[in-house]
């Protein structure tokens, strides 16, 4: 009993992970249909940001809170200066996302070397706490009531606010929200602020959680992101954290009660399948 809390809890906090970032990817598609490979980026980026200022000031949370408001800003810049030239143009898109990615991990590399940096983290976090008879590492706890609470923020901004109302309605039909006069300009650089962000918040939380930060931990983790993105249903911010947690949780169970990397294995045909029986992900809309 205690073994299944603990890979229930401790798949939780991987589906938690995968949610912070699948849900950036999921809001950039759903309104702007761009494919960020550059989501990566800012992954590695916070991750590195988070461990500079919190070895400058002591200070993991502050850490953590100019992570996400640098690589936010990063984003936006981003999306003004670089990708707004290509919307509608989808191999351009690719080639200078896939490009970004690949140049900021080489420059970090070049930066701080390949070699993993530590990163401080309270003690509190490297703690245990005991459910159920399972210890159940303090960090995983963090990480799901942070992916709890993004989730429920951004509920409640797609749901009350102007810019919130913008976006879903843009993710549902871009064209008619330009023909109504709205500038969805303005969506389109606040949902890559907030999707750089949330990746930011990510890779910082996945320092705090391996305690160190790599040069290539953007990548690793944007393949797992996108593969959420595309079983909950592009666009579809609900659909990505339900996929978040099946991946997560199917992960954690296949690789104890399996074999070695069942887990990828099993998650790859799980992609797999969703993909023959609903195309459009588990909670996307068909096309017409």
């Amino acid at each position: 009993m205690s073994t299944f809390v603990l890979l229930t809890i401790t798949g939780l906090g991987l589906a938690a992970l995968y949610f912070l970032v699948a849900s950036g990817l999921s809001l950039i598609y759903g309104l702007m249909d761009v494919l960020n490979f550059a989501h990566g980026a800012f992954l590695t980026l916070g991750g590195y940001a988070a461990w500079l200022v919190t070895d400058a000031t002591g200070s993991f949370t502050l850490g953590l809170v100019c992570a996400v408001i640098g690589c936010a800003a990063l984003a936006a810049l981003m999306e003004t200066a670089l990708l707004r030239r290509l919307y509608g143009s989808h191999v351009p898109q690719v080639l200078l996302t896939v490009g970004l990615l690949l140049a900021v991990t080489a420059l970090v590399r070049q930066v701080f070397g390949s070699d993993a940096r530590q990163l401080a983290t309270p003690a509190w976090m490297n703690e245990v706490t005991e459910i159920l008879g399972a210890p159940i590492p303090n960090n995983r706890f963090l990480l799901i009531v942070v992916a709890v609470v993004v989730y429920l923020a951004m509920s409640a901004f797609l749901a009350r606010t102007r810019y919130g109302l913008i976006i879903r309605a843009g993710v549902e039909n871009r064209p008619m929200v330009t023909a109504l006069g709205i500038d969805v300009r303005r969506a389109f650089t606040l949902v890559f602020a907030i999707g750089g962000g949330l990746a930011a918040l990510a890779g910082a939380l996945t320092g705090a959680i391996n305690n160190v930060v790599a040069p290539d931990q953007g990548t690793s983790l944007l393949i797992f992101a996108f593969i959420v993105v595309i079983i909950g249903g592009l666009g579809s911010f609900k659909g990505s954290a339900v996929a978040a947690v099946l991946v997560g949780l199917l992960q954690q169970y296949a690789n104890f009660y399996g074999l070695v990397g069942a887990g990828d294995l099993i998650v790859v045909l799980l992609l797999a399948a969703v993909l023959l029986i609903r195309p459009q992900g588990l909670l996307g809309r068909a096309s017409a």
